[in-house]
């Protein structure tokens, strides 16, 4: 069994350990400060010997080390990372302060709870909740950590443990995470001293997952640098409309109100394009000896979608076969007018997968891929003829 330093001081940042076991790049302490991934929370960072401490985890009863090298002795000097060490304590004693508030608040329970490289999320049970509630979670636990409240640590029998937030499941000696007046948690995990240490939260967003609500925040400098990014994120966008902060997301909504209302006039005047040059591509084209006017157009790149209003608008004339080709990626469209006396779907299934493509459509249109684009000209006369 490994003695877990860190369930009665979670600010110690350097101790010495006797090592009783290694194990390829593992290694076992007799004691440690390191936290192991466990319960929501990721592994603390760090040196043993000068060497670098690449993960931590539980082993049953004991703590593994993996370290970046193997290390001699059997004295070791460790130390813990202490930015990413109380980083995770800011974060870790935010949740249960969000938790507590949640629960006070709008009567919903914690289900779990992530910490992230980037953010935090917990999950509570409700399927959704408004911006006016997020907000009053909100500032009531950021009234929480301007009051500074103590966190205390206990060890408490499992059986006589009361006013637990949550119910353990566990028998036995419980370590007990509280916050004054506001929480009382069965956890493992490290803690600020106090509330103020948390900084300030910030709740990012809410997401509906399965049946529950997931709650994205932000504790401490986390919050400050996620805080400082933003603002200076909505100052550009506001120097682009020469706007204040406060006017640009007006003027957002605005541009792209105007931008929807002049695609959809591109959208109009492609289409007249279009359909005119179908029209003249119609009247260019000689009729055959079957009576039929056709025409073939290739392009380079780009997509079907593009030629298909042209296709349409030619084959809506009398006698018409309108054939598309591309090369990349190699693909080809036939359309035909309705008296022309062709099923375009059935042609260009038939014809592309002789050479193992795929396709298929209405008598009227249809569209084909194939896999290499030396297969596009047997295709395309067999479309043409």
């Amino acid at each position: 069994m490994t003695e877990r330093l860190y369930y009665t001081d979670s600010y110690l940042r350097e101790f010495s350990a006797r090592v009783v076991e290694r194990s390829g790049d593992l290694l076992y302490l007799d004691r440690t400060a390191f936290y192991p991934t466990s319960g929501g929370q990721p592994f603390d960072t760090g040196a043993i010997a000068g060497v670098s401490v690449v993960d931590v985890f539980e082993d049953g009863e004991r703590i593994a080390h993996r370290t970046a090298a193997p290390i001699d002795g059997e004295e070791v000097a460790c130390a813990i990372a202490w930015d990413r060490r109380f980083d995770h304590m800011q974060q870790h004693t935010g949740q249960h302060l969000l938790s507590a508030v949640f629960a006070e608040l709008h009567r919903a329970s914690t289900l779990s709870f992530h910490l992230g490289e980037e953010s935090s999320t917990i999950d509570i049970d409700r399927p959704s909740l408004d911006a006016r509630a997020m907000r009053a979670a909100e500032e009531r636990a950021n009234a929480a950590v301007v009051e500074n409240r103590p966190v205390m640590v206990s060890f408490e029998d499992a059986a006589a443990a009361p006013g637990l937030r949550k119910p353990s499941g566990r028998e036995g000696t419980l370590r007990i995470v509280g916050i004054e007046g506001l929480d009382r948690s069965a956890c493992g995990g490290t803690h600020v001293r106090a509330t103020g240490e948390i900084g300030p939260i910030l709740i990012r967003k809410l997401e509906r997952v399965r049946d529950a609500l997931r709650v994205e925040f932000l504790c401490g400098f986390r919050a400050v640098r996620r805080a400082r990014a933003d603002f200076d994120s909505l100052t550009k966008v506001a120097q682009m409309f020469s706007s204040s902060l406060d006017e640009a997301p007006g003027m957002v909504a605005a541009h792209m109100e105007a931008s929807r209302a002049a695609e959809k006039q591109v959208r109009r005047l492609a289409g007249e394009v279009a359909r005119y040059r179908g029209h003249e591509l119609y009247d260019a084209a000689q009729p055959g000896p079957d009576g039929l006017r056709r025409y073939t157009e290739r392009a380079a790149a780009g997509g079907l979608e593009e030629l298909r209003a042209v296709a349409q608008s030619f084959t809506a004339r009398p006698k018409a076969v309108y054939v598309g080709v591309l090369q990349n990626p190699p693909s080809v469209l036939l359309a035909v007018s309705a008296d022309a006396g062709i099923d375009a779907g059935k042609l260009v299934k038939e014809a592309v997968s002789t050479v193992g493509g795929r396709g298929g459509g209405t008598a009227r249109m249809a569209q084909g891929s194939v896999p290499d684009p030396a297969a596009l000209g047997g295709v395309v006369r067999t479309l043409e003829c």
